[in-house]
């Protein structure tokens, strides 16, 4: 999952992009309406998480622009003005979810959850290919009943390549599951990944092969007898 925080306050800022990277949802972080808007239009999101209150603007602004770009994309607003009218006025002009300050951010991850289950973004909940497992609301890999040991950055290479087993994934797709556009990208990071990932499902006989596309990608299928 890849959301996009637009917050303008430093230390509120930290503790949502925290709390989402530790829930393995890749999170874009920027503190005004302009960088959102070119957010949008360069990466597709799964949801956008929106403050009202941003130093050029109203957050709600966004919200066209951002649909006219990616229809379906969930949108939370995140704001201190928090009264009836406010509301109202950020539902009806097309938020899915308004959640007042302060608030927990426990309240956030379960509100975010409950808005991809809607229709229209109805999820998995797990993939399974050979003896692998992966448990998408807990984010979780097993080889029958023996869980994996994957930093989160491996989880997401392997989420990304069992979401599109039997296909190619592009390096710039992989790396756009498993990188935020703050993170720096070390040339060799991402075959580093995918290495890791090989050697521990290969050690655990999960029945499957990570097979690199020279110049393209990789791909993810179940191991041949």
């Amino acid at each position: 999952m890849r959301v996009l925080l637009a917050e303008d306050e430093p230390e509120m800022a930290a503790v949502l992009v925290a709390a989402l990277r530790n829930n393995n949802i890749i999170t874009d972080h920027v503190s005004t309406i302009e960088a959102a808007e070119e957010a949008v239009r360069l990466n597709s999101y799964d949801a956008l998480l929106l403050d009202r209150s941003l130093p050029d603007g109203d957050g709600l602004e966004l919200i066209a622009d951002a649909r006219r770009i990616q229809p379906a994309v969930p949108v939370i607003m995140l704001t201190a003005r928090g009264d009836l009218k406010d509301r109202i006025e950020g539902l009806d002009l097309g938020a899915d979810d308004y959640l007042a300050k302060p608030f927990a951010v426990e309240e956030l991850m379960a509100r975010l959850r409950a808005i991809l289950r809607r229709p229209g973004n109805i999820e998995i909940e797990s993939l399974c290919l050979g003896r692998l497992h992966f448990d998408l609301r807990n984010r979780e890999a097993r080889v029958g009943e023996t869980a994996l040991e994957l930093p989160r950055r491996e989880l997401l290479v392997l989420e990304a390549l069992m979401r599109r087993a039997g296909r190619t994934v592009e390096r710039s797709s992989l790396e756009e599951a498993v990188y935020g556009m703050d993170d720096e990208i070390q040339s060799n990071a991402l075959d580093a990944h995918v290495s890791r990932v090989r050697r521990k499902l290969d050690a655990a006989g999960a029945g499957v092969e990570i097979h690199t596309i020279r110049g393209v990608g990789y791909l993810i299928r179940q191991a041949r007898p």
